[in-house]
Parts: C-alpha cells; sequence; structure tokens
C-alpha cells in the first residue's frame, strides 16, 4: 500500500540525530516525515542522560548555532549543569549537563509535533525503495535514485529524499556478560531487515558500540559512603538563545572509586 502523502524527506530513527535531522528539514520549508518504531521513545537517552562533555560540548554548540533544538531542550530539562576542566586551560574547558530523561523526551515529543510540516508515524522500516533511471547511449549506465521507504507490514512513504539515523538499533545486538542476542535496546526490536537492505544495495555496514550504564533505584544505594559532586551555582546556558537559565533545586552526582583488584577504595 502506497500512503498518499508525497514527501520532501524521510527521516528514519527518532533520536538525538533524527529529531535534529527532521527539526532541520521541515524548517527549511521541506514536507518532511519522521518514522520512528515507537512515538514514545523520541529522544529516550537510553545510552547516558547527559549532553555534553569534552568534545561532545562543542558539538552541541555547533548545533545549535545551525538552529538545532539539542541546547534548548537540555537548558529546560537538565537536573545539573557543570563546567568541565576549568583548573585547565580554556581550550579543553567544556560544558555538561546532567538530563531529566522524562521531561527531555517529551520536551522533544513536543517540540516536535507541533512543528509545522513535519509529520511523525510509528513504523519499522525495512527497506529503502530505489528506481533505477537507464542513460541512452552506448554507456549502459545506470542511475539508481530513493524514491522511499518500505514498513515491515508493506506500507510505502514515497519521498525524493531518506536520512537514515538508526544508531544502535541497525542489526542491533545486546550483550550483558557473555550473554547476547538481537535488540536495539532493552526491551526494543533490532531493525535487522534494514541493515541487510542497505548491504544488498552495496553499502558497508559497520557496528556502532556503546555501553549502556545500569539504571539503579535510588532507594538501594548508601550514598553516605559517596563523595558529592556539585554541579555550578550559576550555570551556563548551552544555547545561544537561552539568556539565563532557571536555578532551581539542581541534583549532585555522586563518585565512587576502584582498585585494579575491583575492589572499592571508599568502603
Amino acid at each position: 500500500m502506497i500512503y498518499p502523502q508525497k514527501y520532501d524527506v524521510i527521516v528514519v530513527g527518532g533520536g538525538h540525530a533524527g529529531i535534529e535531522a527532521s527539526l532541520a528539514a521541515a524548517r527549511l520549508g521541506c514536507q518532511t516525515l519522521l518514522l520512528t518504531m515507537n512515538l514514545d521513545t523520541i529522544g529516550f537517552m537510553s545510552c547516558n542522560p547527559a549532553i555534553g562533555g569534552l568534545g561532545k560540548g562543542q558539538l552541541v554548540k555547533e548545533i545549535d548555532a545551525l538552529g538545532g533544538e539539542m541546547a534548548k531542550a537540555i537548558d529546560k530539562t537538565a537536573i545539573q549543569f557543570r563546567r568541565l576542566n576549568t583548573k585547565k586551560g580554556p581550550a579543553v574547558q567544556s560544558s555538561r549537563a546532567q538530563a531529566d530523561r522524562e521531561s527531555y523526551r517529551l520536551y522533544m515529543k513536543y517540540t516536535l509535533e507541533n512543528q509545522s510540516g513535519l509529520d511523525i508515524k510509528q513504523a519499522l522500516v525495512d527497506k529503502i525503495l530505489i528506481k533505477d533511471i537507464s542513460f541512452s547511449g552506448r554507456s549502459g549506465l545506470v542511475q539508481r535514485k530513493v524514491r522511499g521507504v518500505e514498513t515491515y507490514i508493506g506500507e510505502r512513504f514515497l519521498s525524493k529524499c531518506v536520512i537514515i539515523t538508526p544508531g544502535t538499533f541497525l542489526n542491533g545486538v545486546i550483550h550483558i556478560g557473555l550473554k547476547h542476542f538481537f535488540g536495539g535496546r532493552m526491551g526494543d526490536f533490532s531493525s535487522t531487515r534494514l541493515a541487510q537492505n542497505l548491504r544488498n544495495l552495496g553499502f558497508r555496514i559497520g557496528r556502532f558500540k556503546t555501553g549502556t550504564c545500569p539504571r539503579l533505584d535510588g532507594r538501594s544505594i548508601n550514598f553516605s559512603s559517596l563523595t558529592p559532586q556539585e554541579g555550578d551555582v550559576h550555570p551556563i546556558p548551552f544555547s545561544f538563545s537561552t539568556e539565563k537559565v532557571e536555578e532551581g533545586s539542581f541534583l549532585p552526582c555522586y563518585i565512587t572509586w576502584y582498585n585494579k583488584k575491583g575492589n572499592r577504595l571508599d568502603s
């Protein structure tokens, strides 16, 4: 089945990259469609609930300078701001903010839903649709052009441009100790058919590796044996458009150390 609406741009994936790509395309006047496996996990921050840091902090500033949303979102939803390497030279200093994952997700979902020229649909994309165009003459050259995507249930969305931002979901595998199984993240599907389709089209598929920290119930942690690390009292905003971060009840981080044998040094 072919969806009746045709788009200028289709974005596959609703993580950080997919959010920025779909917003940028729509704000440039392109009729845009964002396809994601689950509408409720847009901007979910499944790997690390923080924005910025060394290297990545500069990237967030560059996205913001180009009209992106990430810096604005963290300025609104952070639970701690901290300037890193303040005892060193300015070339190696950077901003980092810990995020309220739920607030960040809801902020991004609200922003996407209220962006004109942008449609959002829940779907698992399995295939990039390609049209071969033959050139006349003796050369026999064939140009391949994208014409849209096909989902797991056979629905086709047509577009002259497709942006793929699958993150860890593309042929994703979850490793827990020595056990491993397919999955984009715990509880979600892995996009295996799209990975195979891209191979068939001649692309080389690599592995995007990430390490997800464990989620612990705060009531199960003895914070008295840990070292608190407070954030900045007067935080510097990430976004150039944020005049001032609203100073509220920010939370501290807590630090612990281990030796080479795996024994805690602060116990």
